[in-house]
C-alpha cells in the first residue's frame, strides 16, 4: 500500500495567536466594560476533534489504508476548524487590556514580530450584506499602503444576542512566522446566539486563499482550503463540512479529491458519528446521495483497489475495507469502529446524520476569503 501523510495548516492557525504587548496606563477592565464579545466558537466533543497524531504540523505516515487511519483523517481537519475559531477568542481576550469600550483607535508593538500595529474600532458598519454594531480592525502599519490594506483581523459584531464575523490574516499579525501556506491564507469565522440555522449556537469556519503552487507539492495530501458548519442545541452538536484536496491520489493516477463530512455528537458524553465522502474536487454536486452514497469512503476505495487489482478475491478485499463502512463511531479516544455501533448511546447520533450534508465540493474548491 501507499503511506499516505496529509499536511496541515494547524501550524498557520497557531502563529497567529498573539499577545499585544505594549504598556497601556489603564486598568485591566472588567468583563461588563468591555463591548468585545465574551465568545466566538463552540467546543466540539474530543472524539471528533482531534489533532494527537500531527507532528510538526503534520499527519503521520501511515502504512495501510484501514477504516481507523481513514477516519482519523477526518477528527484532525474538525480540529483545524475548531482551532481557527478559538484563535478569535485567544485575539480578543488579548486586546480586552485596552478598555474597549467605545469607537477608538490606538498603536502597538506586537510581541511577535516587533512591528507596529493599528487597532480601529467604529460604530454601525455593514458586511456580507448586514448590518453590525461595531468592527475591529488589526492592521501591520507598514503594510496599510499594499493591496489587503495591510489588515490582519477584522471583526464585525452585535452584542445582544452574540453574532459576528471574523476574518484573519496570519501574515499581518506575525511577520516572523514560517507560513508554507503562502502569505495570502486566511481564514473566516461566523458565529452566532441569535438562533440561526435552527440551533441555539452555530459557526462557520472557512479557510482559504492558500497558495498550493503550480507544480505538484511534495505533499500530495496537502489542505487549499476548507468550510465547516457546527451548530448546537443543549448537549448535541451537529457538523458538516468539507476540505479541499487538488493534488490528493490514492491508489490510481485520478487527482483531486474533497473530503466530504458530516457528524453529530455529544459534548457531555465526548462521543460522536461520522460519515466520510470522497468526492472529487471539481464536482460540481450538492446532492448527500452522491457525495457520501457514490463517492462513500468504502465506494471510492473499492473502486480504487478493483481498478489496480481487477483480479483480487473478495476476502482480501473485505479485509482492506475493514471498518470504512460508514457510518463511524469515535470516543475520547477517537476512531472505535465502523458500521457497527458500539452502544445505544451512540444511536441517537446516528440517526441524525440523515439531516446533515457537505457543501459542494467545486464551492469549496473556488473559495475565497477577502476583508471588507
Amino acid at each position: 500500500m501507499k503511506k499516505i501523510r496529509l499536511s496541515s495548516i494547524a501550524f498557520m492557525l497557531m502563529a497567529s495567536i498573539f499577545y499585544v504587548g505594549c504598556q497601556s496606563d489603564v486598568e485591566t477592565p472588567s468583563p461588563q466594560s468591555s463591548i468585545l464579545p465574551d465568545r466566538f466558537g463552540i467546543d466540539i466533543p474530543d472524539g471528533l476533534s482531534n489533532d494527537n497524531a500531527t507532528t510538526g504540523g503534520r499527519i503521520a505516515e501511515i502504512d495501510s489504508l484501514s477504516g481507523n487511519e481513514i477516519y482519523h483523517y477526518l477528527s484532525f481537519f474538525i480540529n483545524v476548524g475548531e482551532e481557527g475559531a478559538n484563535i478569535v477568542g485567544d485575539i480578543i481576550r488579548s486586546i480586552k487590556k485596552y478598555d474597549i469600550n467605545h469607537p477608538m483607535s490606538l498603536s502597538y508593538e506586537s510581541d511577535d514580530d516587533g512591528r507596529t500595529k493599528n487597532l480601529v474600532v467604529k460604530e454601525n458598519p455593514s458586511f456580507d450584506g448586514r448590518d453590525w454594531e461595531f468592527v475591529l480592525t488589526i492592521t501591520d502599519a507598514e503594510s496599510e499602503g499594499e493591496v489587503d490594506g495591510g489588515k490582519g483581523l477584522q471583526i464585525f459584531w452585535n452584542r445582544y444576542p452574540i453574532k459576528g464575523i471574523a476574518i484573519i490574516k496570519p501574515y499581518n499579525l506575525d511577520r516572523n512566522s514560517n507560513f508554507e501556506c503562502g502569505k495570502d491564507a486566511m481564514v473566516s469565522i461566523e458565529y452566532s446566539e441569535a438562533g440561526d440555522h435552527g440551533y441555539e449556537q452555530h459557526m462557520i469556519v472557512s479557510i482559504g486563499n492558500i497558495d498550493t503552487g503550480m507544480e505538484e507539492p511534495d505533499d500530495i495530501y496537502m489542505l487549499s482550503a476548507m468550510k465547516m458548519f457546527v451548530g448546537k442545541n443543549g448537549d448535541v452538536i451537529d457538523i458538516y463540512g468539507n476540505s479541499d484536496h487538488p493534488y490528493a491520489r490514492f491508489l490510481t493516477e485520478k487527482t483531486g479529491y474533497n473530503w466530504a463530512f458530516v457528524a453529530s455528537g455529544s459534548e457531555r458524553l465526548d462521543i460522536g458519528v461520522a460519515e466520510v465522502g470522497l468526492p472529487p474536487s471539481v464536482l460540481d454536486e450538492p446532492s448527500r446521495e452522491i457525495l457520501l452514497g457514490y463517492y462513500s469512503l468504502k465506494n471510492v476505495f473499492e473502486r480504487e483497489i478493483l481498478a489496480v487489482w481487477p483480479n483480487i478475491d473478495r476476502e482480501t478485499l473485505n479485509a482492506i475495507l475493514h471498518n470504512m463502512e460508514a457510518p463511524a463511531y469515535f470516543d475520547t479516544d477517537g476512531f472505535v469502529s465502523g458500521g457497527t455501533s458500539p452502544g445505544e448511546m451512540y444511536d441517537i447520533f446516528a440517526e441524525r446524520l440523515d439531516i446533515l450534508s457537505p457543501y459542494n465540493p467545486k464551492e469549496i474548491r473556488n473559495l475565497t476569503i477577502s476583508f471588507q
